[in-house]
């Protein structure tokens, strides 16, 4: 058996062939090749042990669905959303545990302001992402800062490829083009290093028509684009349009005397898929996103009730407690939601402002 010492000076002698002349090899040339091509094969495979590791590593923290998690939050943290949480919980399980899913998840949460939409895309990329909202396989994108109006800003600032700050145009005329190209190129780069890459795009109604019409490639039936594929990525899009014929169906049935959990998506998903599409303020305005049925979704919000925000209110005085303040206090819930200012001006039924106002409310109370 070779010594160790052997090993060493032959690996020597193959990778320092000037030293050749003054140095006798002791072996023959087939046992030299042998032992090199061991230490090269036992190289690489080090190499790709690594590699593996980090890329499991990587795809962990990229996305580990908890299905329970997601179903109990829905359950104890969103009050007064059935339809919500039901089409939520359901769409969000399926699409998670499909390994092979045909496209991407897109879905459109609708509703007057303050009754969870950006509440539900939190508690979504909680029980995805390890780091939830933080993660940087999480992207928002807010339709007033990101995608302003060009004739407001003259440039807009974006990251590119490899993380720099860049000025995207050099003409305020340009930037609607632009933009475009930073979204396509920003979402390309997370779906690179992450399939299951999650975006959620804020505040749709006030976002430049035909603007996301950019990104329809990414949502399609393809296997893949240009090289990516997009399928286990999800989109959601947060928009107030709608809101008014969601308002009017709940009203009504409040009004017939009607339990709002008789409210199905069959009386809703027709008409805010309308109201949304030919809303010319509205980022959805005539877009093939809805045009082609990409869509998966379109996901109502009703308008909340008084009940409801006593539930708000007790649950951010719960979730304060266990920071170390006082309990629950549910005298206090009632007077911040009596308080609180509802519509229609008579019937005084929901609240205008949902449950957005009630974590300042209690600051004032508490």
């Amino acid at each position: 058996m070779r010594s160790k010492k052997g090993r060493v000076l032959l690996l020597w002698v193959l990778v320092c062939p000037g030293v050749t002349g003054a140095i006798v090899v002791p072996f023959s040339i087939s046992s030299a090749l042998g032992i090199a091509m061991g230490f090269i094969i036992s190289f690489q495979l080090t190499q790709w042990c690594i590699f593996t590791k980090l890329h499991n590593d990587l795809q962990q923290e990229c996305a580990s669905f908890n299905r329970t998690g997601l179903k109990m939050d829905l359950e104890n943290k969103l009050f007064g959303q059935h339809l919500a949480s039901r089409i939520i919980l359901k769409a969000v399980s399926e699409f998670m545990s499909n390994d092979n899913p045909k496209k991407p998840l897109v879905l459109s949460l609708h509703g007057p302001s303050g009754t969870g939409k950006n509440f539900v895309s939190q508690l979504i990329a909680e029980n995805i992402y390890k780091e939830g909202m933080s993660s940087k396989f999480v992207h928002v994108f807010t339709s007033t800062l990101h995608f302003p109006n060009p004739r407001l800003l003259p440039l807009y600032k974006v990251k590119n490829s490899r993380g720099f700050m860049m000025t995207s145009c050099s003409s305020p005329n340009l930037n609607p083009l632009c933009s475009q190209y930073q979204l396509q190129q920003w979402i390309k780069d997370s779906v690179s290093n992450c399939e299951r890459s999650m975006f959620i795009f804020d505040e749709m109604d006030k976002m430049h028509p035909g603007l996301i019409d950019s990104i329809q490639p990414y949502l399609e039936y393809y296997d893949k684009v240009v090289g990516v594929s997009y399928r286990k990525s999800i989109f959601i899009f947060l928009s107030n349009a709608g809101g008014e014929s969601i308002v009017e169906t709940a009203l009504d049935f409040w009004r017939e005397g009607r339990a709002r959990e008789e409210i199905d998506l069959k009386d809703l998903e027709t008409s805010v898929s309308l109201s949304v599409f030919n809303n010319e303020k509205s980022g959805f305005f005539h877009t093939s996103l809805i045009d082609k049925n990409l869509v998966d979704f379109f996901v109502p919000f009703l308008p909340l009730e008084y009940s409801h925000v006593v539930q708000c209110a007790m649950a951010e005085m719960k979730a304060r407690a266990s920071e170390g303040e006082g309990p629950p206090d549910l005298d206090v819930a009632n007077q911040v939601a009596k308080d609180l200012i509802y519509f229609p001006k008579q019937e005084r039924v929901f609240s205008v402002k949902g449950c957005k106002t009630i974590e300042s409310k209690l600051d004032y109370y508490t």
